[in-house]
């Protein structure tokens, strides 16, 4: 099988895809970007080690968020606090996770335009 080349833009915007989505798996983000697991674990890897960060520990992959109808009711507000201000900081997450999605799209859908011959 041949190998694929691919940008350094895409491989950067993998990487930041990957960092950027809490509770992600290399499964899971290689499969909504079309490339193998292997290979982005290796992207990762090496960014990592460019920048001299500690490689972080494996995720879980089965692990699900929670969702907002799934908060337990809690007769302590202080615990309720934190329990909204953890879903806070999941949605922003989410949210980076989305732009960032976006932005490669959009790139994508930059170059293919400007490669067709019509």
């Amino acid at each position: 099988m041949a190998m694929k080349d691919y940008s350094d833009e895409f491989k950067a915007d993998a990487v930041a895809l990957y960092e950027s989505t809490p509770g992600a798996t290399y499964k899971s983000i290689a499969a909504d970007l079309g490339i193998n697991r292997a290979t982005l674990r290796e992207w990762v890897l090496r960014d990592r080690e460019r920048r001299g960060v500690a490689p972080a520990p494996a995720r879980a992959g089965g692990a699900a968020p929670a969702r907002a109808g799934q908060l337990a009711p809690s007769a302590d507000p202080d615990e309720r606090i934190r329990q909204l201000e953890a879903r806070v900081a999941e949605l922003e997450a989410s949210e980076r996770k989305l732009a960032t999605e976006r932005d490669i799209l959009r790139k994508a859908a930059k170059y293919f335009a400007g490669e067709t011959n019509w």
